[in-house]
């Protein structure tokens, strides 16, 4: 599930995912915010990407609202805050600051790519299509609590060192 404002980004970065490798059936929706419109048919959600476009003070406001609507138990390994833009600093309109204290409150991983960027982009869809295989229980011997872990102990400073 990747949710933001930036629809052609979103869709080269779900084009970018759906071309790896992945052992079991892979499915990207695209969700302008939250909550989804209610659907019998609603596939299994195993990783949201809240993608934040620094550019853009409505990208995080609508990240902001579509986080009341998410259930407590996804915030344990199954969320992650993707921040788009910070390449062109100059031309931010919010402070990386703000996505950082964000995703501490929510105890979720945040990341950093220019989506604009191919190579970037296609990096990124590397990582998510694995986090997503962990997030659904596609590795043996890890699981979203674990992938939490380990990319807290990579992050750097925490916020109190900020």
């Amino acid at each position: 599930q990747l949710v933001g404002t930036e629809d052609a980004l979103l869709q080269q970065l779900a084009d970018s995912m759906l071309k790896e490798d992945c052992a079991s059936e892979l499915k990207v929706h695209l969700a302008k915010s939250l909550p989804l419109p209610s659907s019998v048919n609603r596939p299994r959600i195993d990783l949201i990407v809240f993608v934040v476009n620094l550019h853009s003070k409505y990208s995080l406001q609508n990240t902001e609202e579509s986080l009341r609507h998410v259930d407590a138990s996804f915030f344990l390994g199954k969320v992650c805050f993707l921040a788009t833009g910070a390449g062109r600093e100059s031309h931010c309109s919010i402070h990386r600051h703000t996505v950082v204290k964000l995703a501490h409150t929510y105890q979720s991983p945040l990341l950093y790519c220019d989506l604009e960027v191919e190579g970037f982009r296609a990096t990124m869809a590397q990582r998510l299509v694995r986090m997503l295989q962990i997030c659904a229980g596609h590795v043996p011997g890890v699981s979203a609590l674990n992938l939490l872990s380990l990319l807290r102990s990579s992050e750097g400073p925490s916020l109190e060192d900020l």
